[in-house]
């Protein structure tokens, strides 16, 4: 993943914010809009784009976007800053590929140990009946 290459692919739109806020939110426009458009990009690779439309599938629009907003702060330079930190962030996580688990029998000791309390909670319940005369 190229940071630099996907940075400069990526589409800011301005918009006002919701919510109240007086006399300044009905003026400025301070709410961020991120787009990225995953296929298109050359700053990743083919696997990786497979892997981002496979884990990102139901963020993603009806044409490919990763479309993210950020309006926490009162300033667009800070929101945008915020969104692409967030960006970053969403895609290296997605990009993390678990490793496979390793199948394992449980060890001899184990085994025993199990069959063991079995023997013993069985014992409990056989004590616990009425004694044959």
């Amino acid at each position: 993943m190229n940071k630099e290459q996907i940075l400069t692919e990526l589409q800011f739109k301005a918009i006002r914010s919701s919510g109240p806020g007086g006399q300044h939110a009905n003026k400025v426009s301070s709410k961020v809009e991120l787009s990225f458009h995953i296929e298109n990009s050359a700053g990743l690779t083919d696997r990786q784009k497979k892997r981002l439309l496979l884990k990102l599938g139901n963020k993603l629009s009806k044409e490919g976007f990763l479309l993210l907003q950020c309006d926490e702060s009162r300033s667009q330079h800070k929101n945008k800053e915020l969104i692409i930190k967030r960006c970053f962030k969403l895609l290296e996580r997605s990009l993390i590929v678990p490793k496979a688990r390793k199948k394992s029998r449980p060890t001899r000791s184990s085994i025993e140990k199990r069959l063991r309390s079995k023997k013993i909670s069985s014992l409990k319940k056989q004590n616990r009946s009425k004694p044959d005369y």
